[in-house]
Protein backbone atom coordinates (compact mmCIF):
# COMPACT_ATOMS: atom_id res chain seq x y z
CA UNK A 1 0.00 0.00 0.00
CA UNK A 2 1.51 3.30 -0.62
CA UNK A 3 0.76 5.78 2.14
CA UNK A 4 1.58 9.80 1.52
CA UNK A 5 1.76 11.86 4.61
CA UNK A 6 0.02 15.81 4.49
CA UNK A 7 1.46 17.45 7.64
CA UNK A 8 0.19 20.78 8.32
CA UNK A 9 -1.56 23.22 10.58
CA UNK A 10 -4.55 23.24 9.09
CA UNK A 11 -6.13 26.01 11.08
CA UNK A 12 -8.51 25.94 9.94
CA UNK A 13 -8.67 23.23 7.40
CA UNK A 14 -10.09 25.07 4.05
CA UNK A 15 -11.32 23.31 0.38
CA UNK A 16 -7.99 24.36 -0.57
CA UNK A 17 -6.46 21.54 2.09
CA UNK A 18 -9.50 19.28 1.15
CA UNK A 19 -8.87 19.82 -2.74
CA UNK A 20 -5.23 18.21 -2.10
CA UNK A 21 -6.51 15.84 0.05
CA UNK A 22 -8.64 14.51 -2.68
CA UNK A 23 -5.84 15.02 -5.57
CA UNK A 24 -3.33 13.02 -3.75
CA UNK A 25 -6.13 9.88 -3.11
CA UNK A 26 -6.20 9.57 -6.96
CA UNK A 27 -2.18 9.00 -6.42
CA UNK A 28 -2.13 7.23 -3.10
CA UNK A 29 -4.06 4.49 -1.46
CA UNK A 30 -3.78 5.86 1.82
CA UNK A 31 -3.61 9.53 2.99
CA UNK A 32 -2.28 10.45 6.72
CA UNK A 33 -3.67 13.77 7.63
CA UNK A 34 -1.36 15.06 10.10
CA UNK A 35 -2.19 17.77 12.29
CA UNK A 36 1.05 19.67 13.97
CA UNK A 37 0.99 20.76 17.49
CA UNK A 38 3.17 23.95 16.48
CA UNK A 39 2.86 26.09 19.27
CA UNK A 40 4.87 28.97 17.36
CA UNK A 41 2.03 29.88 14.95
CA UNK A 42 -0.03 30.37 17.46
CA UNK A 43 -3.10 28.62 16.24
CA UNK A 44 -6.35 29.48 16.79
CA UNK A 45 -8.15 26.37 16.97
CA UNK A 46 -6.55 23.46 19.77
CA UNK A 47 -5.24 20.53 17.96
CA UNK A 48 -8.37 18.32 19.08
CA UNK A 49 -10.08 21.23 17.45
CA UNK A 50 -8.05 20.69 14.57
CA UNK A 51 -8.51 17.06 14.65
CA UNK A 52 -12.13 17.51 14.86
CA UNK A 53 -12.57 19.43 11.75
CA UNK A 54 -10.47 17.62 9.49
CA UNK A 55 -12.18 14.53 10.34
CA UNK A 56 -15.36 15.87 9.60
CA UNK A 57 -14.23 17.79 6.48
CA UNK A 58 -12.76 14.34 5.46
CA UNK A 59 -15.36 11.87 6.91
CA UNK A 60 -16.76 10.67 2.94
CA UNK A 61 -12.89 10.58 1.50
CA UNK A 62 -12.10 6.83 1.57
CA UNK A 63 -8.45 6.57 2.63
CA UNK A 64 -7.99 9.23 4.64
CA UNK A 65 -6.71 8.90 8.40
CA UNK A 66 -6.46 12.33 10.59
CA UNK A 67 -4.24 12.03 13.62
CA UNK A 68 -1.98 14.61 15.26
CA UNK A 69 1.93 14.55 15.74
CA UNK A 70 4.23 16.56 17.78
CA UNK A 71 7.61 15.97 16.26
CA UNK A 72 10.01 15.79 12.85
CA UNK A 73 7.66 15.69 10.18
CA UNK A 74 10.14 13.00 8.96
CA UNK A 75 10.39 11.03 12.28
CA UNK A 76 6.88 11.07 12.16
CA UNK A 77 6.53 9.86 8.34
CA UNK A 78 8.94 7.14 9.28
CA UNK A 79 7.05 5.50 12.52
CA UNK A 80 4.27 5.70 10.36
CA UNK A 81 4.96 3.73 7.13
CA UNK A 82 5.32 6.63 4.77
CA UNK A 83 7.89 7.42 2.22
CA UNK A 84 6.31 10.66 0.80
CA UNK A 85 5.29 13.88 2.58
CA UNK A 86 2.98 15.93 0.60
CA UNK A 87 3.08 19.36 0.48
CA UNK A 88 0.76 21.88 -1.37
CA UNK A 89 1.89 24.60 -3.66
CA UNK A 90 -0.62 27.45 -3.81
CA UNK A 91 1.60 30.35 -5.40
CA UNK A 92 5.05 31.22 -6.30
CA UNK A 93 5.71 32.51 -2.72
CA UNK A 94 4.96 29.19 -1.37
CA UNK A 95 8.07 27.73 -3.50
CA UNK A 96 11.06 28.94 -1.60
CA UNK A 97 10.06 27.97 1.97
CA UNK A 98 8.65 24.24 0.36
CA UNK A 99 11.66 23.78 -1.08
CA UNK A 100 13.88 24.91 1.49
CA UNK A 101 12.10 22.38 4.02
CA UNK A 102 12.20 19.68 1.42
CA UNK A 103 15.51 19.86 1.22
CA UNK A 104 16.05 19.92 4.91
CA UNK A 105 13.75 16.87 5.73
CA UNK A 106 15.81 15.37 2.42
CA UNK A 107 18.84 15.83 4.84
CA UNK A 108 17.25 14.63 7.61
CA UNK A 109 16.08 11.45 6.40
CA UNK A 110 16.77 10.16 2.46
CA UNK A 111 13.77 7.33 3.27
CA UNK A 112 11.28 10.04 3.15
CA UNK A 113 10.78 12.25 -0.20
CA UNK A 114 8.60 15.64 -0.87
CA UNK A 115 5.75 15.16 -3.53
CA UNK A 116 4.52 19.06 -4.36
CA UNK A 117 1.22 19.20 -5.68
CA UNK A 118 -0.74 22.04 -6.91
CA UNK A 119 -4.54 22.81 -5.95
CA UNK A 120 -7.29 23.51 -8.49
CA UNK A 121 -7.55 27.15 -9.54
CA UNK A 122 -10.50 27.56 -7.79
CA UNK A 123 -8.31 27.45 -4.48
CA UNK A 124 -4.92 28.14 -5.50
CA UNK A 125 -5.47 32.09 -3.67
CA UNK A 126 -6.70 30.36 -0.40
CA UNK A 127 -4.79 30.30 2.92
CA UNK A 128 -5.87 29.66 6.40
CA UNK A 129 -4.59 32.91 7.53
CA UNK A 130 -6.81 34.96 4.88
CA UNK A 131 -9.79 33.33 5.79
CA UNK A 132 -9.21 33.92 9.66
CA UNK A 133 -9.35 37.77 8.51
CA UNK A 134 -11.81 37.80 6.66
CA UNK A 135 -14.03 35.81 9.46
CA UNK A 136 -12.93 38.29 11.95
CA UNK A 137 -14.26 41.13 9.64
CA UNK A 138 -17.29 38.68 9.35
CA UNK A 139 -17.17 37.89 5.83
CA UNK A 140 -19.09 35.14 4.13
CA UNK A 141 -16.29 32.21 4.09
CA UNK A 142 -18.86 29.74 2.30
CA UNK A 143 -16.73 29.56 -0.75
CA UNK A 144 -13.52 29.19 1.15
CA UNK A 145 -14.06 26.87 4.10
CA UNK A 146 -17.48 24.29 4.90
CA UNK A 147 -20.18 25.60 6.69
CA UNK A 148 -19.58 23.57 9.93
CA UNK A 149 -15.42 25.33 9.68
CA UNK A 150 -17.25 29.23 9.22
CA UNK A 151 -19.53 28.50 12.30
CA UNK A 152 -16.40 27.52 14.52
CA UNK A 153 -14.42 30.10 13.44
CA UNK A 154 -16.87 32.79 13.98
CA UNK A 155 -17.71 31.08 17.23
CA UNK A 156 -13.96 30.95 18.32
CA UNK A 157 -13.59 34.32 17.19
CA UNK A 158 -16.43 35.75 18.80
CA UNK A 159 -15.25 34.38 22.30
CA UNK A 160 -11.90 36.18 21.90
CA UNK A 161 -13.28 39.21 20.67
CA UNK A 162 -15.65 38.59 24.46
CA UNK A 163 -12.27 38.37 26.58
Amino acid sequence: MMRALYPGTFDPVTYGHIDLITRALTIFDEVLVAVAHNPGKHPLFSVADRVSLLKRATRGLRGVRVEDFNSLVVDYARRQGARVVLRGLRMLSDFEYEFQMALTNRKLSRHVETIFLMPSESHAYVSARLIKEAAALGADLSAFVPDFVETALKRRLAKGARR
